[in-house]
C-alpha cells in the first residue's frame, strides 16, 4: 500500500472515531462572540504574578511598535502599485507612530513570498524610499508565509548577539501585479537572439519560433516538491481529519464576525492610513465580510472537485499588504524613552512532510515551544494562530488535542492540549483580515501584543504554517504596565 495513502486513511479512520466535533465547532461561531464585559472579567480574574522568561545574561528584546497598512484585496486600491511602495508606507507609517530617529535603526529586515524582479532586495529600495540612510543595512529574507517571522527572528538574532540594538523588521506582499514570465523555450529565443551577431545568425534563431513558444508561464501557489496547491493539500487534510463542510463555513463565519467586531470596536489599532497615489486614503482593511452560513453554503468547492470541502468563503484571500515593527534591545528602548509593548521569547521552526502535513506546522512547533520557555497551554493568554483555511485550523485543533498524533506522529507521549476558543484568534484572523503571504508574520505578533495589553494578559502565543511543510512559533510576553 502507498505510505501516502496509507497515512491519510489511518488519520481518517482514527479522526472520525474521535467524539464528535460538532458541537465544539458550532462554539467557534457563537462562544468567543461573547460581549466585552465577559471577556475583561476573565482578564481582570488573570493572575497577575506569572513569571517572566528573561534569562540571565541573554539581552531582553521588546518590540516598541508595529503598524501594517490595511490589507486589501488583490485587485484593488494597490493594483498600480509595486511591492516597495507598500513596503515604504508601512516603514513611513512606523516612524510617525514610534517618531524614531532614522540614524538610530541599525538594520532593517523585510520579508516577502513572490518577487519582483526589479526589487528583488525589496527591504533596501523600501528602506531608501523611505528616507532612511544609505549607510542602512537591509536585506530580504522569503519562508513562504513566515517571511516576516523570519524577519522578525533574524532582528532578535541580531540584537541577541550584540550586532544591533535597533532593527526594523516587516514584510509585504503585492498578488495584484505578480510577474509573469514568458515561456522557457521563448526565453532561451531570445536571448540566443540577443547573442546572434550576424543577420543570417538572427535569421537562423527566429526560424526556431513556434506560436507555443508565447504561452506564458504563471505562478502558481503549489508545492515545487510535490506539484499540489495548498488549497488541494487543504482539502485533503480536511478529508483526513474528518473536517466536515459546515464546521469550515462556522468557523470562517467566526473569522470575519470578530474581525468586523474589532473594526467596529477600533481594536485593529496596528493599521496606518495609506493615501494611495492618484487615489483616496485607505485606513481599514476591505476583505471582513460576514456572511450567513446559507450564502456560504451556496459556494461550490474550489479545489477538489465535486466533493471538496474548500471554498473561497472558508480559505483565506489574495491579499496586498505590508507590515513593520520595532525591535530594540530593552535598555536601547528604555534610554530613549520608550515604552515597549511586549518581550520576544523563545520561538521554534519546524518542518515537516510537504505532501501529507503540509499544513500542521503549528502543531508540530507549540509544543517545542511551549517547552523551550517552561510553559504551558494553560499559561498562555492570547493564541494568535494564522488561518490559511478553516480546514487547516480545525486539523491542526484536532492533531494538537489528540494523543494518538502526538505519539504515532510527533514521538510524544501525549498531546499537547487544543486552544481554548475564548483566547483564540479574538480579533479575526487572516480568512477575514486578508494575508498578505510575507507580512502576516508581524500582524500576528502585534495582534498579540496588542491583545495582552488590551485584555490584561501576559503571554501571548503565535504560530503559523508555511509552504514546504514549514512552521514557526514564538512566545511574546507583555510589557509591564
Amino acid at each position: 500500500m502507498n505510505q501516502n495513502f496509507k497515512m491519510t486513511s489511518l488519520l481518517t479512520y482514527t479522526f472520525k472515531n474521535l467524539p464528535s466535533t460538532s458541537k465544539w465547532a458550532l462554539r467557534f461561531c457563537v462562544r468567543p462572540l461573547s460581549s466585552s464585559s465577559q471577556l475583561q472579567a476573565a482578564a481582570d480574574s488573570q493572575t497577575k504574578s506569572k513569571k517572566t522568561l528573561a534569562k540571565p545574561n541573554i539581552r531582553n528584546i521588546v518590540v516598541v511598535d508595529g503598524v501594517r497598512i490595511p490589507f486589501l484585496l488583490s485587485g484593488t486600491s494597490y493594483k498600480d502599485l509595486m511591492p516597495h511602495d507598500l513596503a515604504r508606507a508601512a516603514l513611513l507609517g512606523l516612524l510617525h507612530r514610534t517618531i524614531v530617529p532614522k540614524d538610530v535603526v541599525d538594520y532593517i529586515v523585510f520579508g516577502t513570498v513572490i518577487q519582483e524582479v526589479k526589487t528583488s532586495n525589496v527591504a533596501r529600495e523600501a528602506a531608501l524610499g523611505a528616507g532612511f540612510s544609505d549607510k542602512t543595512p537591509a536585506h530580504t529574507v522569503t519562508m513562504a508565509c513566515i517571511s516576516s517571522n523570519q524577519a522578525m527572528t533574524t532582528a532578535v538574532g541580531l540584537i541577541a548577539s550584540g550586532q544591533c540594538d535597533v532593527v526594523v523588521a516587516g514584510g509585504v506582499e503585492l498578488m495584484s501585479d505578480v510577474p509573469i514570465r514568458h515561456s522557457r523555450k521563448m526565453r532561451k529565443m531570445m536571448l540566443d537572439l540577443n547573442k546572434a551577431k550576424t543577420l543570417a545568425q538572427r535569421l537562423s534563431v527566429i526560424s526556431k519560433f513556434r506560436l507555443n513558444f508565447l504561452s506564458p508561464e504563471l505562478p502558481a501557489v503549489s508545492e515545487f516538491s510535490t506539484s499540489e496547491t495548498m488549497g488541494h493539500s487543504a482539502d485533503r487534510l480536511a478529508a483526513a481529519f474528518a473536517i466536515s463542510r459546515e464546521e469550515q463555513d462556522e468557523y470562517a463565519l467566526r473569522s470575519h464576525s470578530l474581525a468586523k467586531r474589532a473594526q467596529d470596536e477600533g481594536l485593529l489599532s496596528d493599521i496606518v492610513p495609506f493615501k494611495v497615489p492618484g487615489r483616496d486614503t485607505v485606513t481599514q482593511d476591505n476583505g471582513i465580510r460576514p456572511s450567513s452560513l446559507d450564502q456560504m453554503a451556496k459556494l461550490k468547492p474550489a479545489f477538489i472537485k465535486p466533493y471538496g470541502t474548500v471554498t473561497a468563503a472558508n480559505s483565506s484571500f489574495l491579499t496586498d499588504g505590508a507590515s513593520a515593527v520595532l525591535i530594540m534591545a530593552e535598555e536601547k528602548a528604555l534610554a530613549m524613552g520608550y515604552k515597549p509593548k511586549a518581550y520576544l521569547r523563545d520561538f521554534m521552526y519546524v518542518s515537516q512532510d510537504p505532501k501529507d502535513q503540509l499544513l500542521l506546522g503549528p502543531t508540530y512547533a507549540t509544543p517545542k515551544v511551549l517547552e523551550k520557555a517552561g510553559l504551558t497551554m494553560n499559561d498562555i493568554d492570547a493564541f494568535e494562530f494564522h488561518e490559511a483555511f478553516s480546514g487547516q485550523i480545525l486539523a491542526n485543533l484536532k492533531a494538537m488535542d489528540s494523543d494518538w498524533f502526538a505519539q504515532n506522529y510527533m514521538g510524544r507521549k501525549a498531546k499537547v492540549g487544543s486552544p481554548p476558543l475564548e483566547k483564540f484568534n479574538n480579533w479575526g484572523g487572516s480568512l477575514s483580515l486578508g494575508h498578505p503571504f510575507g507580512a502576516t508574520g508581524c500582524r500576528l505578533v502585534m495582534a498579540a501584543a496588542n491583545r495582552l495589553r488590551k485584555e490584561g494578559g501576559q503571554y501571548g502565543l503565535v504560530a503559523a504554517c508555511a509552504a514546504g511543510g514549514q512552521g514557526h512559533a514564538m512566545i511574546v510576553e507583555a510589557y509591564p504596565k
